[in-house]
């Protein structure tokens, strides 16, 4: 294939389609395509394990990248999830008459076509298809070569899904993992009206640099948990290791724990144990090392100045011991991408300060960084979580996936 416009444009054409779609016929898409699904479990793990066996073992997208039958049981359940979250288009924002005589209202529209370009992740590919059908638009869906027999499956689904209401299947495209078609993609401004990376830091930032089409960020995950002085240690433990290693690999887990100084020393070895049940690598500043060290940490290194801002996606985490709770704000300040960020505290007045003065999609008191999703929210699904502050921050999902119209009737007004 020497060039991708005339799938782009097969796209758009189709996206008229959609957009015509009333909200029943939107759900039952939906719901439709969560009953394809399970139906096909099976096939859809045999795709997928073609995947697999082309990645190393060692290499941490790989949990991204797998689908267990339960993973798949709850993608299904998200697509009803978003078959059952209200229509955000149609909403009027503001409705007014001006003095001119002209009635006024500006209304939510579909933004149109949707580009995502997106790595190892095939459960991105129903979650955006999901958001963008309910929300009246096509998409574009540029995934990753490491993930191509897992989401090609899925978007004939998809397809299949379209066509049997008589929607042309291009409103859902999958474009060729080659490489070459994305600066292609990126400068589509006739075709496409909005791009949004989702993946690791290189991604991301080379499609800000290079895309013509407005872009969306979704930003890296460097996320820290402060475990202040008046913190229940026990609580503090427990969500410390959850936000590490209930899932490593994903942009919300924990990549730095900032524990206050006075109360390091009795902390910082009751993870001991927990860590060493998942070999957590421990990346540690001067005062946590001999801490660990003296409790004969196993899986010890001391901590470089890039351990720290660093999104780690593995077992793997760097510790910071500060003086005080101004300390551990300039470090979240200095380090921080503005993902998710908690502190783990008993003082009302530090919480309520944290929670206030941290720059950061989402913030927390006394829980794991991990409940960022666009599903945990209750926003059925998310496209990314976005961590700049145009349009959209945190779970990228249904009621972002619009835009405005102002609506103008009069009875023949003509400006002097």
């Amino acid at each position: 294939m020497e060039s991708i416009i005339p799938l782009l444009k097969a796209t758009k054409d189709a996206s008229l389609a959609v957009r015509k779609l009333s909200d029943a016929q939107r759900a039952r898409l939906l719901n439709a395509l969560a009953d394809r699904v399970l139906v096909n479990t099976a096939n859809i793990i045999t795709e997928n394990q073609k995947d697999l066996v082309l990645m190393d073992d060692a290499d941490p997208k790989k949990d991204r990248l797998l689908l267990t039958e339960k993973r798949i049981v709850d993608l299904a359940q998200s697509l009803r999830d978003v078959a059952a979250l209200p229509d955000p288009t149609g909403e009027v924002l503001l409705e007014k008459t001006i003095e001119q005589g002209m009635s006024l209202q500006k209304l939510t529209v579909p933004l149109g076509v949707v580009g995502v370009i997106y790595e190892s992740r095939p459960n991105v590919t129903l979650d955006v298809a999901s958001l963008c059908l309910r929300s009246g638009n096509a998409c574009v869906l540029k995934g990753g070569k490491e993930a191509h027999f897992s989401n090609t499956y899925l978007v004939g689904l998809i397809h299949e899904s379209l066509m049997e209401i008589g929607i042309d299947w291009s409103a859902v495209m999958l474009l060729p993992t080659d490489r070459k078609f994305v600066n292609e993609l990126l400068t589509a401004t006739q075709y496409v009206d909005i791009i949004i990376p989702r993946g690791s830091e290189g991604l991301i930032q080379f499609v800000r640099k290079n895309s013509l089409v407005p872009t969306i960020e979704t930003g890296a995950g460097v996320c820290h948990t402060y475990v202040e002085k008046t913190a229940d240690l026990e609580k503090a433990k427990n969500i410390v290791v959850n936000a590490k290693v209930s899932r490593p690999a994903a942009c919300n887990a924990l990549d730095t724990v900032i524990v206050d100084a006075a109360v390091a020393a009795e902390f910082l070895p009751t993870l001991k144990d927990d860590f060493i049940k998942w070999n957590v690598e421990v990346f540690a500043d001067e005062v946590s090392y001999d801490i660990l060290k003296k409790a004969e940490y196993p899986f010890l290194q001391r901590a470089e100045p890039e351990d720290f801002g660093k999104e780690f996606l593995d077992y793997k985490c760097s510790i910071k011991v500060v003086e005080g709770f101004d300390a551990a704000l300039d470090h979240i300040h200095n380090f921080s991408s503005c993902h998710s960020e908690a502190i783990i505290s008993k003082n009302s007045e530090a919480i309520e300060t944290f929670l206030n003065e941290v720059d950061a999609a989402a913030v927390y008191a006394n829980a794991s960084t991990r409940f960022t999703d666009g599903g945990v929210f209750a926003l059925g699904a998310e496209i990314g979580i976005s961590t700049q502050k145009l349009h959209a921050r945190g779970p990228f999902a249904l009621e972002k996936l619009v835009t405005e119209k102002w609506v103008v009737r009069g009875d023949g007004q003509i400006r002097a």
